[in-house]
């Protein structure tokens, strides 16, 4: 009787979080899957939270269009003892990237551009780029013609030679001053684009996989082609539409008391609370496409879902069902992805435009199906759309510098393997 009464409370506080927004809650049961094998996320989250690794998170399974898990653990601030609500405001970080992928992509359709047009058509200090790479008769450092313009398809793949800084492109960027866009930054993205522009790639145009700020020159690309700032496209685009109510780039003061507490790991193992990420004090001009927005685990759902519907939501349409099938469909051929940062190959053996995509089987996967996608951010958040279980799962954290996939990947495997049917 007990267990029943928990199960109807934890339904009801659910749907009231998330009814609002349209989202349809239904038992776990009801779409296929098991109760009892879903509680086992919140066994597994504990011993996490328990042994200090992990302040707190959300986590959310959705399948066949309906909200079947929705659960908060630990806290949103440790020190101020303040519990983990369902409803809390994460950076989403590099999840901000298939946001800005699936807005520049609605201008695509409008005709604005071809995914061959190179990117120094609309932004010219990306003309005749240089390729740096170590002389091949001595130690020091060349710069060499490009074979190629960068071009828009590169920007959405990460084939464009533009990186966070690597190896012998970092001095590079240092010396321009680039930022990832995680932290208050001033002036404008347009700004920071275009000192961008002119400095070397890592690689030649469309030959290497490289993860870094080409997503964030998508964001300006679409300031530019739309002549409206970042923020603005992407609230009247994908943000109303989607009623994305808790999405931005500058969190409003009325909702700070919802934004979870960043947290890195220090030397003695134990987590300590960082300050320098968000909110910003003052008024934010500057939007990173690549890494900026926060969000909560409903409105990502939203979008997510959208994703999974190819493109339409409650009557509202982002993109036609042929754009989405182009974004999640292998884009870089014999390449495989390359995280530095994070991963490799985690979130998928190949990309598309904006998402990571599973395509093989033993190249590591695990419990997961062929055609699944998504991605994830810096301070331990991911996504993920399976089309063929018409299943979604989202884990939202936040630790900055203590990436393991030893939760975040549990997580996953906990929600396929409570499939029942």
């Amino acid at each position: 009787m007990k267990k029943a009464l928990f199960v109807l409370i934890t339904f009801l506080i659910s749907y009231s979080l998330v009814s609002g927004q349209g989202i349809t809650v239904a038992s776990p049961e009801k779409v296929g899957l098991s109760s009892e094998r879903l509680n086992r996320i919140g066994s597994v989250m504990n011993v996490f939270i328990d042994s200090g690794k992990i302040p707190g998170m959300v986590t959310m399974v959705l399948r066949q269009g309906k909200v079947a898990y929705f659960e908060a653990f630990g806290n949103m601030d440790i020190e101020a003892n303040k519990k983990m609500t369902r409803d809390a405001i994460f950076r989403i970080a590099s999840m901000s990237k298939a946001i800005t992928s699936v807005a520049i992509m609605t201008l695509y359709e409008e005709g604005y551009f071809l995914l061959t047009d190179p990117v120094s058509k609309f932004i010219p200090e990306f003309k005749n780029p240089k390729v740096v790479m170590k002389s091949p008769t001595s130690d020091s450092i060349i710069l060499v013609p490009a074979k190629s313009e960068i071009t828009i398809r590169e920007l959405l793949n990460h084939t464009s030679g533009i990186t966070y800084g690597e190896g012998v492109q970092s001095r590079y960027y240092r010396q321009a001053g680039m930022t990832v866009g995680l932290t208050p930054t001033e002036g404008t993205i347009a700004e920071m684009i275009k000192k961008l522009g002119p400095l070397p790639l890592i690689s030649q145009p469309g030959e290497e996989f490289h993860y870094g700020m080409s997503v964030d020159v998508l964001g300006y690309l679409i300031e530019v082609i739309s002549k409206m700032p970042l923020d603005e496209f992407l609230r009247k685009r994908i943000f109303e539409p989607l009623k994305m109510e808790d999405t931005y780039f500058a969190l409003p003061k009325q909702k700070f008391s919802r934004l979870a507490s960043l947290y890195q790991m220090g030397d003695d193992g134990k987590l300590f609370k960082v300050t320098k990420y968000f909110p910003y004090p003052k008024p934010q001009t500057y939007f990173s496409g690549g890494a900026g927005l926060v969000s909560t685990a409903a409105d990502y759902s939203r979008f997510a879902q959208m994703l999974l519907n190819f493109g339409e939501l409650d009557g509202k349409r982002i993109l036609s069902r042929k754009t989405i099938e182009l974004m999640t469909t292998n884009s870089i051929g014999d390449l495989y992805i390359f995280n530095p940062f994070r991963h490799n190959g985690i979130m998928g053996d190949k990309f598309g435009y904006g998402f990571g995509i599973r395509t093989e089987r033993g190249v590591y996967d695990e419990l997961e199906s062929i055609g699944s996608f998504g991605w994830d951010g810096a301070f331990y958040t991911r996504f993920w759309v399976d089309p063929r279980e018409q299943l979604i799962g989202i884990f939202l954290s936040q630790v900055d510098n203590n990436w393991s996939e030893n939760l975040i990947g549990k997580f996953k495997n906990l929600v396929y393997q409570s499939i029942s049917k």
